[in-house]
């Protein structure tokens, strides 16, 4: 039985085998994860995303990211402090809040690496198709949870796991850096663990209140 990348639990069933990507499901947290065997290593993670073109005049990109841009400024006044948390290596997210009148840091462990930025409390912080490729995603939710005012929001943007039987068609696990995905299942159960007051799921965009 593998452990689960969330929780750290054996109690795992297998969930999903095709060639050499094996996945399983936590049955104490509901998390579908890539065997820890198979994780990617730091430089192939750092080559795949620099193969990511997204720049600011990518209509196709400012349209994707729209949503969570819609989401943030609905709940989050101006002139407050951000957190762009894996903000790549071109941070649109983070232009984007700038040119809207938030200030904004940025955090990347490859690309803007300044764990400095931890020590600072935020009234929100935004993590835009990042954390289905964290490799221990408790310690960096609980990370996450600490560097939030009270009242403050987590904003993450991610494909939400569809059933087992789609699971198979589904683009999404294709990309060998996404190892975790995410339900309302481990999304509580993240809630619970980390301590969030609450937990908001529109479409793609997750929010996690503190």
């Amino acid at each position: 039985m593998k452990p689960c990348l969330l929780c750290n639990k054996t109690d795992t069933i297998l969930f999903y085998k095709h060639k050499d990507r094996t996945f399983s499901k936590c049955l104490t947290c509901g998390s579908v994860f890539l065997d820890p065997l198979l994780l990617p290593s730091i430089k192939d993670e750092q080559n795949r995303y620099l193969l990511h073109e997204n720049h600011v005049e990518d209509q196709g990109y400012i349209l994707f990211v729209t949503p969570l841009i819609e989401e943030i400024t609905s709940k989050i006044v101006r002139n407050t402090t951000g957190l762009d948390f894996g903000s790549g290596p071109t941070p649109i997210i983070a232009l984007l809040l700038s040119e809207l009148g938030y200030e904004i840091k940025k955090y990347d462990p490859f690309f803007c690496n300044k764990p400095e930025v931890f020590n600072l409390k935020y009234d929100f912080i935004v993590s835009c198709e990042v954390i289905e490729h964290l490799h221990s995603p408790l310690k960096e939710f609980k990370k996450l949870y600490a560097s939030l005012k009270p009242g403050a929001i987590l904003f993450c943007m991610t494909d939400l796991l569809p059933s087992k039987s789609k699971f198979g068609n589904w683009y999404y696990k294709n990309d060998f850096t996404h190892v975790i995905f995410y339900s309302q299942e481990n999304l509580e159960w993240i809630k619970d663990t980390c301590g969030f007051k609450s937990l908001e799921i529109t479409n793609r965009v997750i929010k996690l209140i503190k």
